[in-house]
C-alpha cells in the first residue's frame, strides 16, 4: 500500500479552554473548525465515497463535539484523539442507519449548501483516500475491535496512545488487539504501513 496512507498531523492542537469554549462561543468554534476539518474530512473520506454523504458526516461530527464540548476533560486526551473518537461514533452511527434504510430524505437540505465547486473538493478527496478505503475493506473480516485498532493505527495515523484513548481503553490492551490484528493479517499477505513508532512492526 505503500507510506502514503499514513497522513496523522495529529498534533494537540486547540487547548482544554478551547475545546470547551466551543460550546457556546462561535469565534472560538470557528477557529476549533478551520483547524480540524481538514482531519475529519480525511476521516469520513476513507470510510464513505458520496461526496453529499461525506460533508453531512463532516458537519455531524462538528455538530456533536459542539454538544460534547463542556464534558472535554485534558486527561481524556488530546482534542484530536477526543474528536476521533466523536468521528468514528458519527461515521458508525451512520452506518447502522444505512443498514436499517432509515436515512430517506434525512440529508436532503444539507445537500442543497454544497456548491458545484463542494462536491468537486470532495470528490477529490474521496479519491485521494481510494486505497485507504481498500485497506480498510480488506480488514472487513477481523473481529470488530482489533479491525479498529488496526484502522485508526494504520489508515488513520493516529498513535497508540492516540487510538487507545478514541477507543476509551487502555495503552496495553490497545496493543494488544493491535498485535492479534496483524497477526490474522499476515496470513492474508497484507502489507501494512508502521507508525512513527513501528506499532503493528
Amino acid at each position: 500500500m505503500g507510506g502514503g496512507l499514513s497522513t496523522c498531523d495529529c498534533d494537540g492542537g486547540t487547548g482544554v479552554s478551547g475545546v470547551a469554549e466551543i460550546g457556546w462561543d462561535p469565534d472560538a468554534f470557528e477557529r476549533f473548525y478551520r483547524e480540524h476539518v481538514e482531519r475529519v474530512q480525511r476521516f469520513v473520506a476513507r470510510r464513505v465515497e458520496d461526496p453529499y454523504l461525506a460533508a453531512d458526516l463532516t458537519a455531524d461530527v462538528f455538530l456533536a463535539a459542539v454538544d460534547a464540548s463542556a464534558g472535554y476533560r485534558e486527561q481524556l486526551g488530546t482534542p484530536v484523539g477526543w474528536l476521533y473518537g466523536i468521528a468514528r461514533n458519527v461515521v458508525a452511527g451512520e452506518r447502522r442507519r444505512k443498514a436499517r434504510e432509515l436515512r430517506a430524505n434525512q440529508r436532503v437540505s444539507g445537500r442543497r449548501l454544497l456548491t458545484a465547486d463542494d462536491v468537486g473538493r470532495l470528490e477529490e478527496r474521496i479519491d485521494a483516500e481510494a486505497s485507504a478505503r481498500q485497506l480498510i475493506a480488506a480488514m472487513g473480516e477481523l473481529p470488530e475491535g482489533e479491525r479498529a485498532a488496526l484502522e485508526l493505527v494504520a489508515v488513520d495515523g493516529l498513535s497508540p496512545q492516540e487510538a487507545a484513548q478514541v477507543l476509551g481503553i487502555r495503552v496495553t490492551a490497545f496493543r494488544v488487539r493491535l498485535h492479534r490484528a496483524r497477526g490474522r493479517l499476515r496470513s492474508q499477505s497484507l502489507q501494512l504501513v508502521s507508525t512513527p513508532e513501528e506499532a503493528i512492526s
